[in-house]
């Protein structure tokens, strides 16, 4: 697959970072493999490229990234293709820094991989850390033709999303970018984390954006919730005051695990078939979403990393990972949506599945014992509650 040359880019340190971000050092070139109009919209906004290349001569500069586009040639800079890549990219360096400096021990493996008809991603996994047992987040970007079924399980208004009406057995033409992490701690008190962030098109117009970040503990901590929701609702709020309240309600609902009648974790915010405003808000509202992932997460590892805890409180968190990888597997969309490509030669297994724990455990017909803290947490997965 043909990629644009390398474009050397510098960025005016007043620029960047972004409060949340990682301080970057000075007095070091940022590099980023994109179209040079790509960089400057991303970093400079709205200003030319001439004047990009002015002010980086005479600033302070910054590391920020290194990165392929991974979109088609024929994408314009401009495109809401290249744009919602560039944040994503951004932010899976972020996410990914931000983890290793907490977890302090094992760092994640980066693998880009191509496909044949087109795109490609970055996995990047890590494994038997301090505090992780598996930590993975991916970067994908997708483009080519798409299943009618594949179209059904990636959007809840599914075929209409085609932009008209399709023939029986017709393939829809789409472009799909995304970021998704799953995060596993070791500690049965830290909890596991999970967002995605996506932008779709089809090629007869249609477009949309989804995603969300939710949360799944073992053990119930108000404090924790109450941390990780008003996080999200202070993002939220920027925006409108409505959209707290609906997201969450969308999050509880979606993560439901119908067959059990209960909830995956505590949830957090889920959107999904989000066109309502003008693109650039729906992509600055990614943006901040995105960058909010540390500072909704971390404090909460940092105050459970190091409790003591039992082999039954180790099982009872098995458990609950038994009940995350039954709605991965069975409910899902992004992994649906994922073996349903497979098909058609877009889809990665391995990409797709990444998101499972290395270990879960089934017990047959397990009920924890009344008025105990396994119980208490139950009552939270039965009937949703308010944090903030």
């Amino acid at each position: 697959m043909d990629v644009p040359a390398l474009a050397r880019v510098t960025v005016p340190c007043h620029w960047v970072p972004k409060a949340g971000r990682p301080q970057l050092s000075s007095g070091i070139d940022v590099r980023l493999t994109l179209p040079m109009s790509l960089a400057a919209l991303h970093f400079g906004r709205r200003c030319s490229m001439r004047q990009a290349r002015q002010r980086s001569r005479s600033r302070t500069q910054h590391t920020v990234m290194r990165y392929t586009s991974m979109c088609k040639d024929s994408d314009a800079p401009e495109s809401m293709r290249r744009r919602f890549e560039a944040v994503v990219a951004e932010a899976q360096e972020n996410i990914c820094k931000a983890i290793e400096d907490c977890d302090g021990g094992a760092k994640f493996c980066k693998e880009p991989y191509t496909r044949e008809s087109g795109g490609g991603g970055i996995a990047r996994v890590l494994t038997n850390g301090n505090i992780f047992e598996k930590a993975g987040v991916n970067l994908s970007v997708v483009y080519g033709q798409m299943p009618q079924e594949a179209l059904q399980a990636a959007t809840e208004r599914g075929a209409d999303r085609a932009g008209g009406k399709l023939e029986p057995g017709q393939k829809v033409p789409f472009f799909a970018c995304g970021l998704s992490s799953v995060m596993h701690p070791k500690n049965p008190f830290c909890p596991t984390m999970h967002f995605n962030y996506r932008y779709f098109e089809t090629e007869t117009g249609a477009w949309w954006f989804g995603g969300g970040t939710d949360i799944t503990p073992s053990y119930l901590d108000r404090d924790d919730m109450k941390h990780f929701h008003g996080t999200y609702k202070d993002v939220c709020d920027k925006y409108s005051p409505e959209w707290y309240p609906k997201f969450k309600k969308w999050a509880d609902e979606y993560f439901l695990i119908k067959h059990r009648g209960e909830t995956r974790g505590l949830g957090g915010i889920f959107f999904d078939d989000f066109n309502t405003e003008d693109p650039e808000t729906h992509l600055k509202f990614a943006e901040e979403a995105l960058d909010a992932v540390p500072k909704a997460y971390v404090p909460i590892l940092e105050k459970n990393r190091d409790k003591e805890f039992t082999e039954d409180q180790k099982q009872w968190q098995l458990l609950r990972r038994g009940r995350y990888v039954e709605f991965n597997l069975v409910y899902d969309r992004g992994t649906v949506f994922g073996l349903k490509m497979l098909g058609s030669g877009v889809g990665r297994i391995e990409s797709i599945l990444m998101s499972l724990p290395e270990n879960a455990q089934w017990l047959y017909a397990h009920e924890p014992k009344e008025g105990s803290p396994e119980a208490e947490i139950m009552e939270c997965f039965k009937e949703a509650k308010e944090w903030v």
